[in-house]
């Protein structure tokens, strides 16, 4: 009998666990390295873009046409372009265009994303549906097509194209935020505040939204890299950030393709700085998910914070 008890009793000690943001660090550098590489390499593009006028040594478009087409130097790290541009410091002001597309972009994506989402998930019937063929609609057509039939309308700009990308991009990720309302809009917690007659905008700022915070996040991580891709192809095109503004798509057209085997560095620096980014990007989204998505190994909803200790006395036995 004593045997027994002890075989059927242990103690609960309760862990204290850290600051959600702090919690999601440490788990961020111990269980993701390729996603703390890529962590880095996002902090090091957001410093870069808001001290671009201190990191730079020259000024964008400041012309010294002695130093046309310089190859890599002391007096120019990265060469110099057609024009005598030291492309050291137009790639340094790139990263910051690059900054503002990827952070206002995907503040769109995610803020038009959330809004149709939770209203298409949450109300569902003839609303749901209304919402949803008119989201097919807008998938049907590439969208590459959409940006160059706006851009050509609106004319090229930075807040043509973080608003552009931002509403096309929101639309699209839409259906990520509506998948997770409906798979939560159905447990006891949310019949129970029906229930005792709260509104409808109280269930959904209350209940829903700090439920669906993952997937947002998530959508806000990826959609980053997506947005400065996508910026420099407009700019490539020659629908985006018009010159002598520097964007990393537009030094690799025009003159960057016109004088890229005389002068390789000039495609081949901001075509460089463009992979690591985005790379760096995808891989912070990609840990993100993985730490963020309790369905998912590794997720947040494998830790309960609470650590079970069994007795000596059933470890002996």
């Amino acid at each position: 009998m004593a045997s027994a008890s002890v075989a059927t009793t242990y103690t609960v000690q309760e862990k204290k666990r850290p600051p959600f943001l702090v919690d999601l660090f440490l788990r961020l550098v111990r269980e993701k390295p390729l996603g703390t590489v890529g962590g880095v390499v996002v902090i090091i593009l957001f410093l870069t873009g808001v001290f671009a006028d201190v990191l730079a040594p020259y000024g964008y478009n400041e012309i010294v046409l002695a130093d046309r087409l310089s190859p890599p130097s002391a007096r120019h790290i990265l060469g110099a372009d057609n024009l005598g541009r030291d492309l050291l410091s137009r790639i340094i002001y790139g990263a910051r265009i690059s900054m503002y597309v990827g952070l206002a972009g995907s503040a769109i994506d995610v803020a038009i994303a959330t809004f149709i989402g939770l209203i298409s998930g949450f109300f569902g019937g003839k609303t749901d549906i209304t919402i949803q063929r008119f989201v097919d609609a807008w998938l049907c057509f590439p969208s590459l097509f959409i940006y160059l039939t706006v851009m050509a309308i609106l004319g090229p700009g930075l807040i043509q194209v973080i608003m552009v990308l931002g509403v096309s991009s929101g639309i699209r990720s839409s259906r990520t935020v509506r998948s997770a309302v409906i798979g939560i809009k159905e447990n006891v917690y949310l019949e129970a505040a029906k229930a005792i007659g709260a509104q409808n905008r109280r269930i959904l700022t209350r209940h829903i939204l700090p439920n669906v915070m993952a997937p947002i996040i998530i959508i806000f991580t990826i959609a980053m890299g997506g947005m400065i891709l996508q910026e420099s192809t407009l700019s490539f095109l020659g629908f985006g950030i018009p010159p002598p503004i520097p964007s990393w798509g537009g030094m690799l057209s025009g003159s960057g393709r016109t004088y890229m085997l005389q002068a390789p560095w000039m495609a081949l620096w901001p075509g460089l700085a463009l992979a690591i980014v985005v790379y760096g990007i995808n891989m912070l989204g990609d840990a993100m998910r993985d730490l963020l998505d309790p369905r998912l190994r590794g997720g947040l909803g494998r830790y309960s914070g609470v650590k079970r200790k069994m007795p000596k006395q059933l470890s002996q036995a």
